[in-house]
């Protein structure tokens, strides 16, 4: 496995966990606007959801830069 399919691989898996955090943190928001649950649980999936992104990001940028 080459370094650039080595971080496709990396990027696809990224990109669902992103996905996937995303939608639970649109989900949490829906419930505070709902009254279920509290803040704080909407403030931990929003760091989640942003650090998920910007890993993916980086594999973004590392799978471009690789020739």
């Amino acid at each position: 496995m080459t370094l650039k399919n080595a971080a496709l691989l990396a990027l696809i898996g990224t990109v669902l966990m992103t996905a996937l955090l995303v939608w639970q943190f649109v989900f949490n928001l829906l419930n505070l606007l709902r009254g279920l649950v509290p803040a704080v649980t909407l403030f931990s999936s929003f760091i989640y959801a942003f650090g998920c992104f910007s890993v993916m990001v980086f594999f973004y940028v590392f799978h471009r830069a690789q020739s």
